[in-house]
């Protein structure tokens, strides 16, 4: 099922780790819609900017899955409204000061990047209609924990 020109269903609710595990992640209607949504505000729009693929890593997760992968209990993969992408090429520092400064959404998160590893880590970009704060955070290590800082800190 196609959600837009360059994106489907199935990509969207692809998850290595429910295969592995034989875990549903069956999207109800609700999350495809969410999907959608997410899709045409947001990643259609990145795409048709890069003129790119865009990867999606992780898009929904069932709250199996997202439990499975050690996920928030309130992560908005688990509503269809969270996918984390990067694109082949394209610095993911830099792909993450392009969506904040372009794009209304509710969460961004440049996760685990490297200073001067241009594919390093990954980014993490939300969109709930009902809540477009445009929160931007950086994810990094400290003491084996994850720590979210204030910003895109490259």
């Amino acid at each position: 099922m196609n959600l837009s020109n360059n994106f489907t269903l199935s990509e969207l609710t692809k998850s290595a780790d429910a295969i592995r595990k034989c875990l549903d992640n069956t999207p109800s209607q609700q999350i495809i819609n969410n999907l959608t949504i997410l899709v045409s505000k947001v990643l259609q729009p990145i795409r048709d900017y890069y003129n790119k693929p865009v990867t999606i890593n992780s898009g929904y997760r069932s709250v199996v899955v997202n439990a499975s992968v050690g996920g928030s209990v309130t992560s908005d993969h688990c509503k269809g409204m969270a996918a984390d992408i990067e694109i082949v090429g394209i610095d993911n520092a830099e792909l993450a000061k392009h969506i904040a400064s372009t794009y209304k959404f509710t969460q961004l998160i440049l996760e685990f990047y490297t200073p001067g590893v241009p594919d390093s880590g990954w980014i993490h970009v939300s969109y709930d209609a009902n809540n477009l704060k445009g929160q931007v955070l950086t994810a990094v290590k400290r003491d084996n924990k994850t720590v979210y800082l204030p910003g895109l800190v490259t």
